[in-house]
């Protein structure tokens, strides 16, 4: 035990210490790093503004070290919280293994007596060799012994001499505690290293006894001899000491033991003994039934009846008393009997108790023992890993001196960025290392976890199965799968392995690279040196030029770090440039891919180009031949059409041909993924094999039910599908003929649609729906059997649904004939195996499912969480924040729930984990036991899973694959089979989920109560049985709504022969209705045209309802699929989800089966699956039964609709071409599903591309990643550069300021100078004036005046800095020469200076004073940066301590949250609790009535005894008085005998009923007892319980209060930690005011040293021209390295743009040729589609012109008869004639109206060419001329006749468009006269007429003409109409005239021109005009052809 905790608190401190200590000392180099290049070149400053600067930097420094230490210390409080959880879930696991542990006391006592003995022996030795070395060593010579060897003595006898000083504080009494199992612990790994060290010291004893043997007597020291001795003899004393102690503490620890043990059992003994009298209790106070209150009165009553009982004993006599005494004993007997049966039930009670505690030992001992395993195993790990980590220091200090050598490299030269840059990317290296290794120690834990679970499973299954050698072979088998598994695991490892081992690899490339470089750099940087050596010597002399002079050296190193930084940037950028060449070949390939594609859609294209144009050039010499043979347009034409034909056929063979590849493309990607799944639910299948052995009875006979309706479907089937081939091959016909009218349709639409992917895919599903929607419809045909007309278009819509899906329907009929035979044989073998194996499965299958679900669970595990344990938890993390979608909101909650069960479970894995890793090497043990049960278990596995699968199919009712194939089949018997089934089904899963819920329970009661998760797993099954219990019954509603939709359908299957009849009077009806129509163009006129004109109005109606429907049509399918892709959506949400929770739950399996190892928790775990999985597939079926329902329900309505509306008076003609636009649109959409097909192909090709990209791009963001850290440390080092160089050109300017003052000074100065000099010549004049001083005293002032003069120009010209400083500083040279001079001077007339000194005394306080307000002002300045700091110092204290703040709180609400969870979970438990008294008080009740019961029969047998010696003690009592009365008759006293009987028999009576009295009253008070007892023992029961909820209430509180005493102390402690940052940053500042002062002393020795800078001037002013040619040199090769970068660069820039220019012109070259190749393909389409519509133009003009013949002949016949009507009308008109001649004669000058009249009326009687002659008859009559008459005639000829007859008419002439006139009535049609409508008639053609027809041969026009519509558009209407109209008359029938005129065929139409009937309509310059045909004013030739083939 103390060796784990230990193990563990070592491994961790060390662990943490080490990670700690390495990130701090290697953050401390760093910053030491950073603080040695930030101040190199800067220490020597030593005026004011550069040590300002000094201490700003340290300052900085200061704040980047406390930036470190403050993220240090976060990270260590994040480390502090971590561990704290970790403590806390160790102390539970402590806890909970505490009294496990306190078993393994005896073991160590043993441990400790062997050592004792081992440490005995050993000292015996010690004393031997002590011995022999005395005897030795008996002479007084010296031993040469070296003090080495006594020093190891001495220090190891005093290091064990020390040790035991402090050994024994830990014991602190007799109290068995965890400590003292600690301290045991310890104390035994003390012992046993101080053996060690005693075996040491008798090994070292020996060699120096060997060696004392060798040397002799005369070499022994006796000193040494004695210091041994004593130390000996000390040890001694010592170890005897520690004997005994140790004996004491082992006598002391045994009797705790003892005495707890003891403790324990009478506790236990007696808690049990509390709980039975509770239970007593309980029980007599339910059946008193509160009667405690009346218990005084009652003792009164029984007192009273006691007496009245005793004075009637006393009243009966002897004999009665022994009767009483009797059954007195007989009671006291069974009494006795009760207690000793309660006594026996008692101890059998504790024996099972004493049990259990028996077993729980057993089982922690093994645990133990475990442990102590896992504990050395660990050891081991620890060693590698501190061998790792000591691998990685030593590669770190290695690091660490690379960067040393590079530092002492680079000391000079200032490129400390690009070193900072390597640093930190050795850093990221190694860090990303570290991250690998910790995941791969993760995963190494993981593995042996695994290990551990299928070590346990194995060991559990070998003890199962030892008797059974085949399935231990079937074992072997799947053991060495598992162990391939295992292989393949360990393979990934040494994989990931091997893959560090390159990453090392690489980064020791990277590490050699980068020396590689910085070698380079520093052969630079040496040259720089030679440079800067010279530099520095000049810059000691002064520091002022130096300023200058680091400007400029800034200035380079900005250029040269720039350089550095354009190197990195070239090779980021030739990275970059390899990426996009990379990334530019893929593209190519793929540009190359497309265009391969592209050439093939070409080569199609071309072949397709080359068939349409051989189309076409067919069809023009077809064309081209009808034209020439005009009459023999009939054999042409069927030419045609059989070409047409097979175009179509051919076309649709292809169409269908292509479907199928894809069909079978796509149903072998199906079937792929099927094995998969079936892959997958057949590992599923192995755990449900007990459940299919429990159901195998009840299921065999619903499976031959099942079997004898499936043989029968399959026959009804089979008779369907001949049916189907029947009615397949009509439908065949009709389409081919339908697919020619409407390809034309097809091609505009499939142009007009574009529709993506998944639109596609939704449209197909809902092909696939309407096909059940439409199969649906029929059923509506039962019911509106009545309405012919609805019943044709159901059962056309029938038919062409049933052509449409022709080809799936047999493809789908072969695949379900073939798996309804395998089905039968599958059942035959079944039901034979069955019958065979049920015995042998029972047996096995237990034993056999446990071990293959772990081994399942193992594989998947171990493959899973290998990569996905983290992304797993994240997961988890996130649906926990994430709100719970709405959609599921009963999974939701088991999610919900399950994952606070994880939480849970984790802090126990992780202890648990921990103990795996030594289980490893036993899996080289447990190998040959693998091998031998694997094969058994894959004999028994394969044999499970046959069963299973054929079980399947009937027990599993929702199973996803029998789900799928019953849809299958359910699309064949239109929904009917499947949904019986369903009904059939439907009661199997909720059995096995009572059933295993029912397990469960017994389960969990029988567990121990502080499981939480059998709790919680309660709460998740009562949960799912409810939703199972709803989804129920939502099935069972939608199974009852789809069986009486079933029942319809059934009916159907009835009604198929009627629909046959239904088909065969509709082609009857249709044959009516084409003679009708024939009859109806041979009858122009009557009472047909009343119909005619009915029908088209019918035909427009329903034309506009067509496009209503249509319009619906699309808009519910646009609806349709929008739900699909929404319902789609949500269910890849909802696999994603139940993805997560399989995960979630296969995790907590898992943990289960860690933490649990008895087994229960795995049905635990499969019951909750089952459940949820049937939950998943209960709502998809909902789903799907709920979609069906509103197909149906909206299919119904529809038909519904439909067949109302189309009832009344429905054209059977409007019908068809309904049906026909119908088929065509299903035509269409086959096309676009096909075109769907290829789509989807492309997009799978697509999708493995982008898989391949995906991972392209993994890499590439990888290294993208990797280039943006590097990019973000430059970012940040150029931040920092670029703020050092604003720093110092503020230096800079303040530098010049100071300059400017210091130039201030040397003019005052050099005014002083003059003015002393001519001071010193004036007293040299007074002293004596000789020429000399004559001279100087000319020249004084010309010196004077020559320093104003000298000194003004330079103040003249400041505008040109540089080049007057060089003046200046010159000037200053000259100066100071001068100025040293004077001073000679003036040391020589010291004398006579005295009166200058006063006016030097001014000068020198002026500089002092100005000095001291640039002191004022520095340390203003310096006290506003201090501020500014102190400032910034308190912001960042105030974040960081609403940081912590905030951290605390973030804990704090962590800690409620985990007390509430612990609160709910002691809720839970407190429940459990509960509900386990209420069961134990039931069964104590249960156990009372029977005790009751019992003792009631007891009373009642007693009564009976009492009853029969009562009757036996009569009977002999009868007897003696009958002796007696035979003696008194004897002696004469029969009067006496008789009252002596009556008394007697008086008296028995007596007795008989008080003895009853008395029984009744015993049995009343005996009831009464026991009730008062019972109400008692309940009372006290419930005491109990409320005081242990007290307790337990207390308890809680108690550790709440623990748990925020605990979170109080940590806030402290957070508090302490804080103060003592504080206090560190008041050290800081502390450190910061003596930097300030040292500053500003540093300040004042500048000031000092001003003056001595300013005599040094001179001699710098040559140096620093010497380095501003080094400057320059070093500037012109920075130029040039600029230019060579930017060639580069332009070089580069060439590459990629030549590259780009190349690959898009290639791209450019390949999408012209193929936008070429479309217009040609769309150019020929066009070309074929035209030669398409002239094609069925022409023919259908043949076909018209064969109509024409027709309509010709009776055209013939009709002209004969009005020929004969003609000549009737003649010979009127002669007599007519002779009649007006009579007339004449008789009133001549008179014109008669009834002359007149027949006049008027004979000349329109008469034919045309005799009219002439009628007109001169009337001229003649009215008396004109005969010229007169012929010039009129002249004019009429060109005019027309009636323009006149309008002037007679009314003015009717002047209108051009007559008025259609009103549709007329049958009466009106049928009364007209003749003249009438010969008035109508000269209305309508009182227009001037144009010449008459040409004949037909004359003017033929060729076919191939474009049409008139093409042309010239539809004509105008308006005004054009009624220039259309004024052509009319002219050219129109003659003789049809009079009749077509009479009765016009419409109505008011919209325009003037549609007025007449169609054979009024004037005749089309397109056509042949053989005879006048009626052809509209405004439509061209074809919409005439159109119209006649409608007609």
């Amino acid at each position: 035990m103390s060796s784990w905790l230990g193990g563990i608190g070592s491994g961790l401190g060390q662990s943490l210490g080490q990670v700690g200590g390495s990130l701090s000392s290697f953050t401390g180099q760093i910053s030491n790093f950073t603080k040695d290049m930030l101040l190199e070149g800067v220490e020597e400053v030593g005026d004011a503004a550069t040590e300002l600067q000094v201490s700003n930097s340290k300052l900085a420094d200061i704040e980047t070290a406390f930036n470190t230490q403050k993220s240090e210390y976060d990270r260590l409080r994040k480390l502090y919280a971590e561990l704290e959880e970790k403590l806390e879930a160790s102390e539970i696991q402590i806890k909970g293994q505490s009294a496990e542990y306190r078993s393994l006391l005896q073991q160590k006592d043993v441990e400790i007596s062997h050592l004792k003995v081992r440490q005995t022996g050993l000292q015996e030795e010690v004393r031997t060799l002590q011995q022999s070395a005395q005897s030795a060593s008996g002479g007084p010579a010296m031993l040469p012994v070296t003090t080495s060897s006594s020093t190891t003595t001495s220090s190891s006898a005093s290091s064990y001499l020390s040790r035991p000083s402090g050994a024994h504080q830990g014991f602190h009494g007799d109290e068995m505690d965890l400590s003292d199992v600690i301290w045991s612990q310890q104390e035994i790994n003390r012992l046993s290293t101080e053996v060690v060290r005693l075996e040491a010291e008798v090994a070292h004893w020996r060699r120096m006894s060997q060696a004392s043997s060798a040397a002799g007597a005369g070499n022994g020291d006796q000193a040494e001899i004695l210091k041994l001795q004593r130390t000996i003899k000390e040890l001694r004393e010592e170890m005897s000491r520690e004997v005994d102690e140790h004996q004491h503490e082992l006598a002391a620890l045994q009797d705790a033991q003892r005495q707890k043990m003891a403790d324990i059992t009478r506790r236990h003994r007696e808690d049990l003994a509390e709980y039975e009298e509770r239970i007593e209790e309980l029980e007599d106070q339910i059946q008193s039934g509160g009667s405690q209150t009346s218990s005084p009165s009652d003792a009164s009553k029984l007192s009273e009846f006691q007496k009245t009982i005793s004075s009637l004993q006393e009243a009966a006599d002897q004999r009665e008393k022994q009767l009483a005494e009797l059954s007195a004993s007989l009671e006291e007997a069974q009494s006795k009997k009760a207690s000793l049966q309660l006594e026996k039930d008692e101890a059998q009670e504790e024996n099972t108790g004493l049990l259990q505690n028996y077993t729980r030992l057993q089982a922690s001992v093994t645990e133990l023992q475990t442990r102590v395993q896992e504990q050395e195993g660990k050891s081991l790990q620890k060693a590698q890993l501190d061998h790792e980590i000591q691998m990685l220091r030593k590669n770190l200090a290695a690091a660490e001196k690379e960067i040393e050598g590079l530092k002492s490299l680079a000391e000079a030269e200032p490129k400390e960025e690009v070193e900072h840059a390597d640093i930190l990317e050795l850093n990221t290296i190694i860090a990303t290392l570290r991250e690998e290794k910790e995941s791969l120690e993760q995963e190494k834990l993981d593995l042996q976890d695994r290990l551990e679970m299928a070590e346990n499973q194995i060991v559990s299954t070998n003890e199962a199965e030892s008797g059974d050698s085949e399935s231990l072979e079937d074992l072997k088998a799947e053991l060495e799968r598992k162990e391939k598994a295992l292989r393949n695991t360990e393979e990934e490892r040494d994989t990931l392995m091997s893959e560090l081992e390159e990453l090392d690899r690489q980064n020791q490339e990277a590490t050699q690279h980068m020396i590689s470089v910085k070698e380079q750099l520093s052969g630079q940087l040496k040259e720089a040196e030679a440079q800067l050596t010279e530099l520095t010597a000049e810059l000691n002399t002064t520091k002022d030029q130096k300023r200058a002079l680091e400007q400029e050296l800034d200035t380079q190193k900005e250029k040269t770090s720039q350089s550095a930084f354009t190197l990195n940037d070239l090779h980021m950028g030739k990275q970059e440039l390899e990426r996009t060449v990379k990334e530019l070949k893929d593209k190519l390939g793929r540009a190359q891919e497309q265009s391969r594609g592209a050439q093939r859609e070409i080569a199609e294209l071309r072949k397709t180009v080359q068939e349409r144009e051989e189309q076409s050039s067919v069809a023009k010499a077809e064309l081209d031949q009808s034209g020439e043979r005009g009459m023999e347009a009939q054999g042409t034409k069927e030419k045609l059409a059989g070409k047409e034909r097979e175009l179509s056929d051919l076309r649709r063979e292809l169409d269908e041909m292509r479907l199928s590849q894809e069909k079978a493309m796509s149903e072998d990607y199906e079937l792929k993924m099927e094995i998969r799944r079936l892959k997958a639910e057949r590992e599923q299948a192995l755990g449900r094999a007990e459940e299919v052995t429990k159901q195998m009875k009840e299921s065999q006979a619903a499976l031959n039910r099942t079997v004898r309706e499936k043989d029968t479907r399959i026959e009804a089937l089979k008779l369907e599908k001949t049916q189907l081939d029947v009615e397949l091959g009509q439908t065949e016909r009709t389409l081919t003929e339908q697919a020619r009218q409407y390809q034309q349709t097809i091609e505009e639409l499939t142009r007009a649609r574009s529709m993506d992917a998944s639109a596609l895919q939704t449209e197909h599903e809902r092909a696939i729906k309407l096909n059940q929607e439409k199969d649906m419809e029929i059923a509506q045909l039962k019911r509106d059997m009545e309405q012919v007309a609805s019943d044709h278009r159901d059962t056309n819509e029938m038919l062409s649904i049933t052509v449409s899906g022709q080809k799936q329907l047999t493809d789908l009929l072969q695949e379900k004939d073939v798996f309804m035979d395998t089905l039968k044989q599958n059942a035959s073998d079944l039901q034979q195996e069955m019958e065979n194996r049920i015995l042998v499965l029972t047996k096995e299958a237990d034993a056999f499912k446990l071990f293959l679900e772990e081994k399942d669970r193992q594989l998947g595990g171990m493959k899973e969480e290998n990569s996905h344990l983290k992304e797993e938890i994240d997961r988890l993390r996130d649906q926990q924040s994430r709100p719970q979608p709405l959609t599921e909101p009963r999974t939701l909650d088991i999610i919900t729930e399950l994952e606070t069960e994880i939480t849970q479970l984790k802090s126990s894995r992780n202890g648990l984990e921990e103990e795996v890793q030594t289980l490893r090497r036993t899996t080289e043990e447990l190998q040959a036991s693998l091998l031998l049960s694997q094969q058994s278990l894959q004999a028994q596995q394969t044999e499970l899973e046959q069963a299973h699968a054929r079980h399947q199919q009937v027990t599993l009712n929702y199973d996803r694959l029998i789900h799928a194939r019953d849809e299958e089949i359910s699309c064949l018997q239109h929904t009917v089979d499947q949904l019986s089934e369903s009904g059939v089904r439907a009661d199997f899963p909720p059995v096995q989920g009572e059933v295993i819920l029912q397990e469960e329970k017994t389960q969990t009661l029988n567990q121990d109560n502080g499981n939480e998760k059998h709790d919680l797993s309660k709460g998740e099954i009562e949960k799912l049985v409810r939703g199972i219990k709803e989804k129920e019954t939502e099935i069972s509603q939608l199974n009852e709504k789809n069986l009486s939709l079933t029942r319809q359908l059934d009916q159907l299957a009835v009604s198929r022969d009627e629909v046959g009849k239904l088909s065969q009077m509709v082609l009857q009806k249709d044959l009516e209705i084409q003679a009708l129509h024939a009859r109806a163009s041979m009858a122009g006129g009557g009472g047909h045209s009343q119909d005619i004109m009915f029908l088209q109005q019918q035909l427009q109606a329903y034309a506009v309802e067509r496009e209503q429907v249509l319009a619906v049509l699309n808009e519910k399918t646009r609806e349709n699929s929008q739900l699909r892709s929404d319902y789609h959506r949500l269910m890849d949400i909802m696999a994603g989800k139940e993805a997560a929770l399989s995960k979630l739950q296969q995790e907590n399996q898992r943990l289960s089966n860690m933490s649990d190892p008895s087994g229960s928790q795995e049905m635990f775990k499969e019951t909750i699956q089952n459940l949820s999985r049937i939950i998943r597939e209960k709502d998809i079926e909902i789903d799907a039964l709920t979609q069906k329902c509103q197909t149906l329900v909206t299919v119904l309505q529809s038909s519904a609709g439909d067949s109302s509306a189309g009832s009344g008076g429905v054209s059977s003609n409007q019908f068809e071409e309904l049906l026909q636009e119908r088929d065509t649109l299903k035509q269409q959409v086959k096309k676009m599903e096909e075109w769907k097909q290829q789509v989807i192909t492309t997009v799978k090709n697509m999708q493995h591309e982008s898989a391949q990209l995906q991972e392209e791009l993994i890499k590439l963001q990888g290294q993208v990643s990797a280039d943006s850290d590097c990019s973000s440390k430059l970012s940040v080092d150029y931040a920092g550069l670029i703020q050092s160089y604003e720093q110092k050109e503020r230096r800079l300017g303040s530098l010049s300021q100071e300059l400017a003052q210091v130039q201030q000074t040397i003019t005052q100065l050099s005014t002083t100078k003059d003015v002393l000099l001519g001071k010193l010549d004036s007293v040299a004049v007074v002293s004596g004036p000789t020429p000399e001083v004559v001279a100087a005293q000319s020249s004084g002032p010309s010196l004077t005046a020559d320093a104003p003069g000298r000194q003004a120009p330079p103040t003249a010209k400041n505008e040109k800095p540089q080049e007057e400083v060089l003046r200046l500083r010159i000037q200053l040279a000259e100066r100071e020469n001068v100025i040293r001079t004077l001073q000679e001077n003036n040391q020589r007339l010291s004398n006579s200076a005295s009166a200058t000194e006063s006016e030097q005394r001014s000068q020198a306080e002026e500089v002092r004073l100005a000095k001291e307000r640039l002191e004022a002002m520095q340390r203003s300045v310096r006290e506003k940066d201090l501020l500014i700091k102190t400032k910034g110092d308190q912001l960042s204290h105030v974040s960081e301590a609403l940081r912590n703040r905030e951290n605390d709180n973030e804990v704090l609400k962590q800690a409620v949250t985990n007390l509430k969870e612990r609160a709910l979970i002691l809720e839970m438990d407190v429940r459990k609790l509960k509900e386990e008294n209420e069961l134990v008080a039931t069964r104590s009740r249960e156990k009372e009535s029977e005790f009751r019961a019992l003792q009631e029969t007891n009373m009642q047998v007693s009564l009976l005894l009492r009853e029969k010696e009562f009757e036996l003690s009569a009977v002999s009592e009868k007897s003696a008085t009958v002796e007696r009365m035979l003696k008194d008759k004897e002696q004469g006293k029969s009067g006496e005998l008789n009252q002596l009987l009556n008394e007697l028999k008086s008296m028995q009576e007596k007795a008989v009923a008080f003895q009853q009295e008395r029984d009744q009253v015993m049995m009343a008070l005996k009831q009464k007892q026991m009730e008062t007892t019972a109400i008692q023992t309940e009372l006290q029961h419930v005491r109990d319980k409320e005081q242990r909820l007290n307790l337990e209430l207390e308890r809680l509180r108690n550790h709440l209060l623990e748990i925020e005493d605990s979170y109080t102390r940590e806030a402290l402690g957070a508090e302490d930690r804080e103060t003592e940052l504080r206090r560190r940053v008041a050290l800081l500042d502390e450190k910061l005011a003596t930097s300030s002062s040292a500053v500003e002393n540093a300040s004042q020795q500048a000031s000092m040293q001003v003056e001595s800078l300013q005599e040094q001037l001179s001699g710098v002013v040559k140096q620093r021209d010497e380095a501003l040619i080094h400057l320059r040199t070093s500037q012109e090769q920075v130029n040039q390295y600029a230019v060579s970068l930017s060639n580069l660069q332009m070089v580069l820039e060439q590459f990629q743009q030549e590259e780009k220019a190349m690959y898009s012109a290639e791209l450019d070259r390949h999408k012209k040729e193929k936008d070429e190749w479309k217009r040609k393909a769309q150019r020929l389409e066009d070309q074929a589609s035209a030669l398409q519509i002239n094609l069925d133009e022409a023919n259908a003009a043949l076909e018209s012109a064969s109509r024409l013949t027709d309509q010709l002949d009776l055209n013939e016949e009709q002209i004969e008869e009005l020929k004969k009507q003609v000549e009737v009308r003649q010979e009127m008109l002669e007599e007519a004639q002779r009649k007006l001649m009579n007339l004449l004669n008789s009133t001549e000058g008179k014109i008669d109206k009834v002359l007149m009249r027949n006049l008027f009326l004979g000349y329109f009687h008469t034919p045309k060419t005799k009219r002439a002659d009628v007109l001169r008859l009337m001229g003649s009559v009215l008396g004109l001329s005969r010229e007169d008459v012929d010039k009129m005639l002249e004019e009429d000829g060109r005019h027309g006749v009636t323009g006149w007859m309008s002037n007679w008419l009314g003015g009717r002439g002047a209108q051009s468009v007559p008025n259609t006139p009103p549709r007329p009535t049958n009466s009106q049609g049928l009364n007209t006269s003749f003249s009438e409508m010969f008035v109508k008639f000269l209305e309508i053609e009182s227009t001037p007429s144009m010449p008459a027809p040409k004949l037909p041969f004359q003017d033929f026009k060729p076919l191939n003409a474009p049409p008139q519509g093409r042309a010239s558009g539809a004509a105008p209407s308006g005004a054009a109409g009624g220039g259309a109209l004024s052509k009319r008359p002219g050219e129109s029938n003659p003789f049809l005239a009079p009749r077509s005129a009479a009765v016009p065929l419409l109505a008011g139409s919209s325009s003037g021109g549609s007025g007449g009937h169609l054979l009024m309509k004037p005749i089309s310059d397109n056509l042949p005009t053989f005879t006048p045909v009626p052809v509209s004013a405004e439509a061209s030739g074809g919409a005439v052809l159109k119209d006649l083939l409608k007609q």
